[in-house]
């Protein structure tokens, strides 16, 4: 068990830990060393970051005696299919609230979650926000004794895996000098910072942006490190000044893929045999090609990209990258 987390309760639902790999001929193409962590590859429904944080969450939930998970997001949220996933595995309910409108012949995360048995409440007008908190009220109505997991899993229980993770990556005796990755909800983002900050690690935690202003991402995951130290019962707080967001890579928006995305995408598929997605690793990836060949992570550091997954995603955007191909 984990020194950090040796006293967090715990349901195993991930393969870990996680390979560690080269990308020889990625590597060739930027002119520098460029390994990955496969978190795409933990397991649950096919794999994914959440699914680390709902070995956390789900145990947090069971000790609560909870029946039911309820969780939000994008209609092609990967968090909601592993929470899904987590869910059936467990035999618990599962209600996932939705941005949106209901979209008919649903693909991707969407087939997932209908396939794992999960009800879809889909938001409408209202924000999603209103629509958890309407949901959360109907099923303590209904008896159904709801846990509410946030989204993208970014609570202190959550983040807390991301840490454990950090951990993982020491005992396997990397020590990157970079470590890149997707940053939306905050969670992934806080628990490595936490666990760089907790076990000494040097290297630098280097967040890109998918949706949100550097400022407010940053405010947000130092928050939420510091709350997660103090679930973790370490004596460790983190300023602003400690989190690095790059926020340069916004592109048109959340879910929206553009060249870069796209071009990232094919890149890492051609040569490599990797698939990424087009909202969160597709843009982190497309973030890492541009630095690299820019020279702004220099070519003298090790790099490693952390792969949080995503894959199913892919056949919602089937048609515009069927386009470019």
């Amino acid at each position: 068990m984990s020194e950090l987390g040796a006293d967090l309760p715990r349901v195993r639902l991930a393969q870990l830990p996680t390979p560690v790999q080269d990308l020889p001929r990625l590597s060739t193409l930027l002119g520098r060393r460029v390994r990955i962590k496969r978190d795409d590859q933990t397991g649950l429904a096919l794999g994914g970051n959440k699914t680390r944080k709902l070995e956390l969450l789900l145990a947090d939930a069971q000790t609560a005696g909870a029946r039911t998970l309820v969780t939000g997001g994008a209609p092609q949220s990967n968090h909601c299919r592993q929470t899904a996933a987590a869910a059936a595995w467990a035999g618990l309910r599962c209600v996932l609230v939705l941005g949106g409108a209901p979209r008919p012949g649903g693909v991707g995360n969407l087939l997932l979650d209908n396939l794992l048995g999960a009800e879809l409440v889909w938001a409408g007008d209202r924000s999603r926000d209103e629509a958890l908190a309407t949901t959360v009220a109907r099923e303590v109505a209904a008896g159904h004794r709801p846990y509410l997991i946030p989204y993208g899993g970014s609570s202190p229980v959550g983040a807390a895996a991301y840490a454990l993770a950090l951990e993982e990556l020491l005992a396997q005796g990397e020590r990157p000098d970079v470590i890149l990755f997707a940053s939306s909800s905050g969670g992934t983002h806080a628990g490595l910072a936490l666990g760089a900050r907790a076990l000494g690690f040097g290297g630098r935690i280097y967040g890109i942006s998918i949706d949100q202003p550097a400022p407010a991402l940053r405010q947000l995951v130092a928050e939420l490190a510091t709350q997660t130290a103090e679930y973790l019962g370490l004596p460790v707080t983190l300023g602003e000044q400690d989190i690095i967001v790059d926020d340069r890579f916004l592109g048109d928006g959340y879910g929206v893929m553009g060249s870069a995305e796209r071009d990232a995408i094919l890149l890492f598929a051609r040569s490599e045999g990797l698939l990424l997605d087009p909202v969160y690793t597709g843009r982190a990836a497309a973030a890492l090609i541009a630095l690299a060949r820019s020279g702004e992570l220099a070519a003298d550091k090790s790099l490693l990209f952390w792969h949080t997954g995503g894959a199913p995603a892919l056949w919602a955007y089937s048609d515009d990258l069927i386009r470019e191909l």
